[in-house]
């Protein structure tokens, strides 16, 4: 059995995962409440918050499964805020020391590339590989707050970065326009919420979609375009036509998401055998259902990340030390380091 332990930002997770049964208990402490107060991640707070509650779930979790049959520790180790990996790491060699077991590094990118594999696992372990191996290779979207990654996972799962982005990530651009509309933090959902009653075509913004054949993303230029544009309307105006502008910059960002998709997917010509989609945003149901529709287009499987799955959990980061060779690895010389900016490849 995996003990897996995740603090790359502002969640505390513990999981753990038997490769011939699926995950056997997952336990996570979010500080959504507590960064909301200040309009974004903290990180001295969010470091205070690991330390306080790693115990405590570790405890949980040796309580509810017990800790007898563990095997292998697997952390995060990158890429994320450099004190909270810290305490991660931290806890996990301390831990593998206790119960002498060897301790792995895991990259936190490669979680979000397995999470939407993580479902066909829990239907039918046994069976796993056979099906994966069907779905091989796979194009792949992760998309969240701090990062917008195109991938392709290939037969003998290694993975290669077709595309990322320029500037701001697609989550960031939501959040940053939900600030200059004046909402709450995290502003992504707060979008989506007020988009639905919205007209997603009362404005008309940029998409960025860039020369033919081009996959990088880039949404500085639509969130700057927002903020014209706000500064043009009267302050009452923009509160009278929130909806709208949330409904119309909501689709800019998922227009080209799908987009770029569209055009990886292409310019694979017909080589992908499933289409996949994970990290926080994915929990956009607008996007799902675009992404959904090209996976439908091109006649391949559509596989999406569950919703506990898709931010920051020690779930996924469990399911990628065993299901992904390159996911991370062992420590070296008893220690793991830190790679806050480590890359998806």
């Amino acid at each position: 059995m995996i003990l897996a332990l995740e603090s790359s930002c502002d969640e505390t997770a513990v999981a753990l995962f038997a490769p011939e049964r699926g995950l056997a208990g997952e336990w996570v402490h979010s500080q959504i409440a507590l960064h909301g107060r200040h309009g974004g991640v903290v990180p001295d707070l969010a470091t205070r918050e690991h330390l306080r509650n790693f115990p405590r779930l570790l405890e949980e979790a040796r309580r509810t499964v017990g800790f007898d049959s563990v095997t292998e520790v697997a952390v995060t180790h990158g890429p994320g805020l450099a004190a909270c990996l810290a305490i991660g790491v931290a806890s996990a060699q301390a831990l593998a020391l206790a119960l002498q077991v060897p301790v792995r590094g895991v990259n936190h990118l490669r979680g979000h590339v397995w999470s939407p594999f993580l479902p066909l696992h829990a239907e039918d372990p046994a069976g796993f590989a056979r099906r994966c191996e069907g779905l091989l290779p796979h194009l792949g979207l992760i998309v969240s707050g701090g990062n917008t990654l195109l991938f392709r996972l290939d037969e003998r799962r290694r993975v290669e970065v077709l595309a990322s982005t320029r500037d701001d990530a697609a989550g960031e651009a939501l959040d940053k326009g939900a600030k200059l509309l004046g909402l709450d933090y995290p502003g992504g959902p707060v979008v989506e919420r007020l988009a639905r009653e919205g007209r997603a075509n009362a404005f008309d913004f940029p998409r960025s979609l860039g020369r033919r054949g081009e996959l990088d993303f880039s949404f500085s230029g639509l969130k700057t375009s927002l903020r014209y544009l706000i500064e043009k309307m009267p302050a009452e105006t923009v509160v009278a036509r929130r909806a709208d502008l949330c409904a119309s910059y909501q689709q800019a960002v998922i227009d080209a998401l799908a987009g770029k998709t569209r055009a990886a997917l292409q310019q694979g010509s017909g080589t992908y055998r499933s289409l996949g989609l994970s990290g926080g945003v994915a929990n956009n149901r607008n996007l799902r259902a675009a992404l959904e529709a090209e996976a439908r287009r091109e006649r391949i499987p559509f596989l999406a990340a569950e919703a506990r799955h898709t931010g920051d959990n020690a779930g996924m980061i469990a399911f990628a030390a065993w299901a992904d060779p390159e996911a991370g690895g062992p420590a070296t010389g008893g220690r793991l380091r830190i790679e806050p900016g480590a890359p998806l490849a």
